[in-house]
C-alpha cells in the first residue's frame, strides 16, 4: 500500500499551494451560494495566483468501461491537478462580502451520504491520477459541524462508521457500508489518508462556522493501459 500523508504545502499543478489559494479565497468569498459557485471561485483565484495554469470544468475521464466527469482540471506547464469539490451545508442566512451579498443556505441533510460521497471522490481521484505528472485533490467545505466532530463515546455504530471523516481520522484500505451489507457502497483505497480539518471562515450564529477538509492523492501506480488519457 502506498502512503499519501496530508501535506499542508501541497502544490496545485506545481505552481501554487492550496494554502495560498484558500487564504485568498476566504478573503474574497467567505461563503458560497452553491458547489458550482465554489468551483468557479476557486478556479478564478487559482488563475490569479498562477496565470500560467489553465482551468477546465467538468472534464470527461474515460476508463475501460465508463466515462466519469471531473469537477476541475488544473493544467500547468509541466503537471496537472485533478480536483473534486464538495460543498455540504446546513441552514444559515446572512449578508457577507464586499459588496455585501445575501446568502440563504439550505440544509442538505443525510450527513452519512456526504461522508460516502467525499470518500468516493478520493477513490475516483486514485483512478484518475494515473500519471507521474498528475496529482489529485478532494476538497470539502462545510458549515455542518458533525462532519468534522468525532462521534461521542458509546454511540451506536452507524451504517457509515467506516466512512467517518472527522478531524484526526485516517482513511485506508477497504471501507464497508453498513458492515458490508450493501456492497455497492464499498470503497477500496490504495493510499492512507490522515484527515485534518482547517478553519475557513466564521460568520457567527448557528451554522456560521465554516471549515474545509483537503485530501491530496498522489499519482497512481495503475498502468496507463488501464485507462485512456485525459
Amino acid at each position: 500500500m502506498t502512503t499519501a500523508p496530508m501535506d499542508r504545502a501541497a502544490i496545485i499543478a506545481e505552481r501554487t499551494s492550496l494554502d495560498e489559494v484558500m487564504a485568498k479565497l476566504r478573503r474574497d468569498r467567505p461563503v458560497f451560494h452553491s458547489e458550482a459557485d465554489l468551483q468557479h471561485s476557486f478556479a478564478r483565484v487559482l488563475v490569479e495566483l498562477a496565470p500560467d495554469v489553465q482551468c477546465r470544468l467538468e472534464v470527461p475521464q474515460r476508463t475501460a468501461d465508463k466515462t466519469e466527469h471531473l469537477d476541475l482540471l488544473c493544467l500547468g506547464p509541466e503537471s496537472c491537478t485533478a480536483i473534486e469539490f464538495k460543498y455540504f451545508t446546513r441552514d444559515w442566512m446572512g449578508k457577507v462580502g464586499s459588496p455585501a451579498e445575501d446568502y440563504a443556505l439550505k440544509a442538505h441533510g443525510a450527513n452519512d451520504l456526504a461522508r460516502l460521497h467525499f470518500v468516493r471522490d478520493i477513490e475516483r481521484l486514485e483512478r484518475f491520477c494515473r500519471r507521474r505528472d498528475q496529482n489529485g485533490l478532494a476538497l470539502m467545505l462545510t458549515n455542518e459541524a458533525s462532519l468534522w466532530t468525532a462521534p461521542g463515546l458509546g454511540r451506536r455504530r452507524t451504517r457509515d462508521h467506516d466512512f467517518r471523516i472527522h478531524h484526526g481520522r485516517e482513511l485506508a484500505e477497504t471501507l464497508l457500508w453498513a458492515e458490508g451489507t450493501y456492497e455497492p457502497n464499498t470503497c477500496n483505497l490504495r493510499g492512507v489518508y490522515p484527515l485534518e480539518w482547517e478553519a475557513y471562515s466564521e460568520q457567527g450564529g448557528a451554522g456560521g462556522e465554516f471549515r474545509y477538509l483537503a485530501v491530496f492523492v498522489g499519482p497512481s501506480t495503475t498502468s496507463a493501459e488501464d485507462t485512456a488519457d485525459v
